[in-house]
């Protein structure tokens, strides 16, 4: 390794392990030893000190033995007449560099309780968001396991041209990369570039800013970490094992701009640790052989139009991204972007002009592959402010092709349009609607561009059962009439045909094995009636999914024999599951809380969980923040409910799920419910109520309590009695 690199890491992460100590022993004057520290809202303590030495630092005073460990680290600083192999050393002062960072960083928490947003987006005067708390990461990590989001860019400083700053950062996001953004260059940052340029920032955008100095470099390391952590199985204090996971897994680098401080040097010697290579625009020494890194470790003077290649290059990032042919940048970077009313152009349904979109199959012969048509005035044809009706007719036809799948196509609609550059689209079926920006139009976007990414997208995702697609628009009253009566006839025929199957009406459920790389005996039994846990699979996804791909994570079970209805034990089930967990989870039930419930990995909507005292049961939303009756606030049932372990009387379900029949059968239904976050209750009142309806009791909605009644089990069984909720005359439980 570069001497001059060593020398500087060395040196900068001394700088730095004195500066958190300092800080430190402030803060133990000013607060105390036993004042609690964190990141708000993080189930998962300092997380690089945590995933690499398996210490909890809860309090101040947890930071003495650390700041022991960093000095133990620490190598002698490297002289003119010693000449030693350099990586390793280097490594070390690199690690040390992150765990005083970490700590720094989480006394600011408690010095300057204002300087992060703590938000998913920036606020009006302040763009700096501080570390992802579980929210954020729990929706934004598993991109990172499920291939949507490949790795991350944890650029330091920026460009000084705002224009060439806004090239980069979108051709990392066409990559589908994450881009982490810490420091400035000569007091400028990134996110302030990107502002220049009227980029939105934020995580909705892949463009997250998150601190503006080089010490939040922590927050980038410790997401991966947590990566690992929550989805990879890797247990705190394997640091061998994270450091592997995310080397193998997280496609991630460091990209700096500018000169290159002693303390940027400590820095990019810790993320080499974790296989994260350093791309520079300055002229640094390089180190270009192989070694903890899958190709080089830095290299330098790469000119600003070469960098994100060459970035991809040195990480091993095999990023496939087909080109689609429209005028604007493409990709899922762009699915969080808003469309706001200064930015807006014009738009169409959503209560400003009819909207509808549908996809129908149909014979081979009845396609012309590739052909898309516009009936009506195009946005070209439009003044600012000029709404139109707007009708999208998708026709596909396959050997493959089902009516089943129809549902599962034309759900796609939403995030492959929300992948476009400066377009918003919202809602489904009869109550979409489009945004377009002008930022778009001066581009020269057309109607018919959305017919090209429909085309192309649909084409790249569904190849296995789609052979044929058409794309027909219209933005007449008289087309969009047209296409609006046919939606509706099949809008109609299509509910029937999900709402009539039943559980007991198919012979063949689904499981979803998508989520064993990182929770290796969860196995997912999806069927008509119980949606995957996720909420994103149904029984008709698996279906579909098993024709696409037939060796893929979705297979059939035959589900056999029922030895149990209440519980819902089918000896095919079992079989499989055996199987499949490779004996981890040798029986489950589909529709108990108590008796073998469904394993999960980490992914679930919410968390269901029983409350002894009060004969019943709580589901807790993953958006809700607040304390649960159960005692625990989700980021800690999390950890009873996943991992790929049974535990009873804790289970991850779908939102979808708690308006089901089979919902808790064995402990006797939705009457067994007691508790729910108000947001969710909210969220499925309509449904919810018409299932108290169908169970013969219209009251039970108002029965259900929320925080507002109270968040201790004490307090939900009061108002139990108080309305004579039914759980309390059930059969106890557990």
């Amino acid at each position: 390794m570069s001497k001059i690199i060593c020398s500087a890491a060395i040196r900068g992460a001394q700088k730095i392990i004195d500066m958190a100590e300092s800080s430190y022993e402030d803060a133990v004057k000013k607060y105390g030893e036993d004042k609690e520290v964190s990141f708000p809202n993080t189930a998962y303590f300092l997380p690089i000190i945590y995933s690499m030495l398996g210490a909890k630092v809860e309090k101040l005073g947890d930071m003495k033995d650390i700041f022991l460990e960093c000095r133990k680290l620490m190598p002698p600083v490297v002289t003119g007449d010693i000449w030693l192999p350099y990586l390793a050393p280097a490594l070390d002062a690199g690690m040390a560099t992150f765990f005083a960072e970490e700590m720094y960083e989480a006394i600011r928490y408690l010095n300057e309780p204002g300087l992060y947003t703590a938000t998913e987006d920036p606020t009006a005067d302040n763009f700096w968001l501080g570390a992802a708390d579980d929210v954020i990461f729990r929706k934004r990590g598993v991109e990172f396991v499920d291939g949507s989001a490949p790795g991350f860019a944890a650029i330091l400083g920026t460009p000084k041209d705002p224009e060439m700053a806004a090239k980069i950062a979108i051709e990392l996001q066409e990559k589908n990369l994450y881009i982490f953004m810490h420091d400035q260059t000569e007091g400028i940052s990134l996110p302030d570039q990107l502002l220049k340029q009227k980029q939105q920032v934020g995580w909705g955008t892949r463009l997250v800013p998150f601190g503006r100095e080089y010490t939040t470099a922590v927050f980038a390391i410790g997401f991966a970490c947590r990566v690992a952590l929550a989805f990879g199985g890797v247990k705190p204090g394997d640091y061998a094992g994270n450091l592997k996971y995310n080397k193998d897994r997280t496609f991630a680098f460091v990209m700096a701009f500018g000169e290159v401080s002693d303390e940027w040097y400590a820095n990019a010697a810790g993320a080499i640790n974790w296989g994260f290579p350093t791309i520079s625009d300055y002229d640094i020494p390089q180190i270009l052989p192989t070694g903890v890194c899958t190709y080089e470790h830095v290299v330098s003077n790469v000119p600003h139009e070469e960098i994100v290649q060459k970035a991809i290059e040195v990480r091993g990032l095999k990023v496939n991204v087909t080109k689609i042919d429209i005028p604007m940048s493409f990709g899922p970077a762009f699915e969080g972007e808003r469309v706001r009313k200064d930015d807006l152009f014009m738009e169409c349904g959503g209560g400003r002009t009819p909207g509808v979109e549908v996809l129908i199959s149909k014979e081979m012969d009845e396609i012309e592959d590739g052909l898309v048509t516009l009936e009506g005035l195009d946005i070209s044809d439009l003044e600012r402010g000029q709404n139109v009706p707007l009708g999208i007719l998708v026709e596909v036809a396959g050997r493959e092709m089902q009516s089943d799948f129809e549902p599962i196509l034309e759900r796609q609609f939403h995030h492959l349009m929300n992948y476009i550059q400066g377009i918003m689209h919202m809602g489904q079926r009869n109550i979409m609607w489009l945004r377009i920006g002008t930022a778009a139009v001066e581009k020269g976007f057309s109607f018919k561009h959305l017919g090209k990414v429909l085309h192309g997208k649909l084409h790249q995702e569904f190849g296995a059962i789609v052979d044929k697609i058409q794309v027909k628009l219209y933005t007449t009253e008289e087309g969009v009439k047209m296409v609006s009566d046919l939606a509706t006839s099949v809008y109609t025929e299509r509910d029937l045909r999900l709402g009539a199957m039943t559980d007991e009406t198919e012979d063949v459920f689904y499981s979803c094995t998508l989520c064993q790389s990182f929770a290796p005996s969860h196995v997912c039994v999806i069927t008509p009636e119980r949606i995957g846990m996720c909420g994103a699979y149904n029984w008709l996804d698996g279906k579909a999914s098993f024709n696409i791909n037939p060796t893929g994570p979705n297979q059939p079970i035959e589900k056999g024999e029922c030895t149990d209805e209440a519980n819902g034990y089918y000896t095919g089930i079992n079989e499989f599951v055996n199987q499949a967990s490779r004996g981890a989870v040798p029986e489950v039930s589909c529709y108990s809380l108590m008796n073998n419930p469904m394993t999960a990995c980490g992914c679930f909507e919410a968390i269901a969980a029983m409350l002894p005292t009060c004969n019943g049961i709580m589901v807790v939303n993953r958006d809700y923040l607040g304390m649960t009756p159960s005692g625990m606030k989700f980021t800690s049932l999390a950890g009873m409910a996943g991992g790929g372990m049974q535990t009873p009387g804790f289970m991850g379900v779908s939102k979808h799920y708690m308006t089901s029949k089979k919902l808790f059968k064995a402990e006797g239904g939705l009457k067994r419910v007691v508790w729910l976050p108000k947001m969710l209750k909210e969220e499925i009142a309509e449904k919810l109520k018409e299932v108290c309806a169908d169970i013969g009791m219209p009251e039970l909605f108002d029965m259900i309590a929320t925080e507002e009644q109270g968040t201790t089990e004490e307090e939900i069984y009061e108002f139990l009695k108080e309305k004579g909720h039914p759980a309390l005359e059930m059969e106890t439980a557990v």
